[in-house]
């Protein structure tokens, strides 16, 4: 059984963990939410997008 998830949601799920069981402060999440909304209009941008994606690729054991 293949189950596919977003990204978004997985981060989502590691952020809600850290904030549960790690004792990470609701405001540090928002922080470091904020900075990658402002991080993506930046030059940066694409560079990091291309990392996350070779980075899933790898990790899904996708080959072109």
């Amino acid at each position: 059984m293949t189950v596919s998830l977003p990204l978004v949601t997985v981060l989502g799920f590691f952020a809600w963990g850290a904030v549960k069981f790690l004792g990470v402060r609701i405001w540090i999440v928002v922080l470091i939410a904020l900075f990658g909304f402002w991080l993506s209009d930046t030059f940066m941008a694409p560079a990091i997008e291309s990392g996350t994606r070779s980075g899933v690729d790898v990790i899904n054991g996708s080959h072109d």
